[in-house]
């Protein structure tokens, strides 16, 4: 998809009509045709595209038209964005244009007044670029007798300079982190996540004093919970957790300033003790999330969809399935429009692997809606989901015989991971396609006791404790046992790695 065409994607109904009377507004000649052009674009129908411009002569004026709609839309949006967000933080932009505007109209009493309100709410947000922005539209208008005291502006404004340094080098460890972060996931890079911090912080030198905010409890957060994920090894980023518990218990009440955070900060507390299998503490993270995600209607949209996935998982490895498939389905079916596919994908791939270890035939209808390449899924949720929805496709096929497809899905599979897989040290993945190949070639080898010892073996693996893996490993063995996968996959959490 081009640019113009996602930008475009972007709108609603109701955003298409705004900005189709905002070009008409803008429009000075009768003969633009920019919404001729943004008609075809919404109705997907570009072999017209030719009927605005006739002659290939006429090819640049088409590129320029092109460019011209897209500065517009741009304009739109920004514009839309500014006016429709309720955020504290576009108060704050509002507030400060609006007293610089009252200032330059020799306004000064209620131009301070405007700016006294915004820089209170900028401290409450923390956000300090803000901050400088207006303390140094005071400082210019400082001469004024409504002004309040030079020296107390000047220390004010040198104060939050610092605050702006110590923040600025606390994105710079961030953005060191999730590029060593991606080093390890797609280049195989060795690295303790302990020392790695330690090394950034030093780099930086950055205080510890400077890492006990709520920004910074997420940021290494994140980090951390990534690195686990692909280590697929929870118990790594224990010590984080335990402090992240206790900075939670200091904090005094909530702060609505900093509730993105406080939501994410416990979404990642919820899915570490999902994934350490300790249900009970999870759901009690979830009850907490919820109860932040009700006290503001913008995060309830962001988290919702994100809230049912982790709630879903935690029903279902509880052994309730049927609970975990319908509430899944049911957030799925009032899933809005504005949702993120990321979120949506994340959900139907969950969905299709309840189904599937149910024996249910309609997860291949689940995996046939996930319908985007490789390369976006890639992109958009890492190399690891992908490679887990390959799989997938893989063992639901052949489960509901659909044999040859399965195999040439193996195929496919190797020609584009293999290297990448070899290259992290992810041999165990090829090893366990290669079982699921020994027996998609000879189905009775599943009987043979030098296959189930092969089997077995995995689960002495401590990466392959994760309940993700087990379930993988369950498949497998129920191509021998007389119970389906799904039960199986709760008697392996429940022996810990045990064979059974």
């Amino acid at each position: 998809m081009d640019t113009l065409s996602a930008l475009v994607g972007l709108l609603n109904d109701t955003d298409k009509k705004l900005f189709k009377q905002f070009l008409e507004r803008k429009n000075k000649r009768n003969d633009v045709k920019n919404i001729a052009l943004l008609d075809l674009i919404i109705t997907d129908d570009m072999d017209a595209v030719s009927k605005l411009h006739q002659s290939s002569k006429n090819r640049d004026a088409y590129h320029a038209l092109r460019k011209r709609l897209q500065d517009s839309l741009l304009l739109f949006l920004s514009q839309k964005t500014f006016e429709s967000s309720h955020s504290d933080t576009y108060e704050v932009l509002r507030l400060v244009v609006v007293g610089r505007f009252l200032l330059e109209n020799d306004l000064a009493k209620i131009a301070f007044k405007c700016l006294d309100k915004a820089e209170r709410l900028a401290q409450q947000l923390e956000q300090f670029n803000l901050l400088n922005e207006l303390l140094l539209l005071k400082l210019q208008y400082a001469h004024l007798p409504e002004a309040e005291q030079l020296d107390t502006l000047s220390a004010r404004f040198l104060q939050n300079q610092a605050a702006m340094q110590r923040e600025a080098k606390l994105n710079l460890a961030y953005a060191f982190l999730r590029k060593e972060l991606q080093a390890i996931q797609l280049e195989g890079k060795i690295v303790r996540l302990g020392s790695l911090i330690i090394t950034t912080i030093r780099k930086y030198k950055i205080d510890a004093k400077e890492l006990m905010t709520y920004k910074s409890i997420y940021q290494i957060l994140f980090i951390a919970n990534e690195y686990a994920a692909i280590q697929q090894n929870y118990a790594l980023i224990e010590r984080y957790i335990q402090r992240t518990n206790q900075f939670m218990r200091d904090q005094p009440a909530k702060k609505s300033a900093h509730l993105f955070y406080q939501i994410s900060i416990v979404y990642f507390l919820a899915n570490f003790q999902l994934r350490r299998k300790k249900f009970d503490q999870s759901l009690h993270y979830l009850q907490d999330m919820m109860a932040l995600m009700t006290t503001d209607s913008r995060y309830y949209g962001v988290f919702f969809l994100r809230h049912q996935l982790l709630l879903s998982l935690n029903l279902y490895f509880m052994g309730q399935a049927i609970d975990a498939i319908e509430l899944l389905k049911e957030t799925l079916a009032g899933a809005k429009s504005a949702a993120k596919a990321e979120d949506i994908a994340d959900l139907r791939l969950s969905l299709a692997m309840f189904m599937a270890q149910c024996n249910d035939r309609s997860s291949l209808r689940q995996l046939a809606m996930l319908t985007r390449t490789d390369a976006w899924y890639e992109k958009k949720l890492g190399m690891l989901w992908i490679i887990r929805k390959n799989l997938m496709e893989i063992l639901v096929h052949a489960q509901f015989e659909n044999m040859e497809l399965a195999m040439s899905r193996i195929n496919s599979f190797r020609r584009r991971y293999k290297k990448y897989l070899r290259t992290i040290a992810e041999d165990r993945v090829l090893h366990y396609l290669g079982l699921v190949e020994r027996y998609l070639l000879d189905p009775g080898i599943a009987l043979e006791s030098s296959f189930q010892h092969a089997v077995a073996q995995m689960l002495n693996s401590p990466e392959n404790t994760d309940i993700f893996n087990l379930s993988f490993i369950a498949w497998l063995m129920a191509r021998w046992r007389k119970k389906s996968a799904y039960l199986i996959s709760l008697e392996l959490m429940q022996h810990e790695g045990a064979a059974i």
